[in-house]
């Protein structure tokens, strides 16, 4: 799970989780080994109530599923796009992360 926006605590201490050079390489590495492109790809985030509209636009030729929280304070998401090579997830997870509060499953 990644939150890509706001700190969250690692042996107490808080961070932000970034994208950085290294991790995007490495993460490329691990789609290109577990999937052949094009390939269906699922994306899983969850946002604070309110922000659902931002990451659907996102997607905006895509079936969105959405499902409130128990309390209905956040809202999990989830899309299936047919993703013509990991660069381009890669990407969507880039744009996603301007969406404040979004974590990303």
């Amino acid at each position: 799970m990644l939150n890509l926006r706001t700190p969250w605590s690692y042996s107490g201490r808080p961070y932000f989780f970034t994208m950085d050079q290294n991790w995007i390489d490495s993460f490329r590495t691990k789609l290109d080994q577990h999937h052949q492109w094009p390939s269906l790809y699922m994306f899983k985030f969850i946002v604070p109530k309110g922000k659902e509209q931002e990451v659907k636009n996102l997607f905006p030729l895509h079936t969105v599923t959405e499902k409130a929280s128990r309390e209905g304070n956040y809202t999990s998401i989830t899309i299936q796009i047919m993703a013509p090579s990991s660069d381009v997830v890669i990407e969507m997870y880039q744009k996603a992360s301007t969406v404040e509060g979004l974590i990303a499953l």
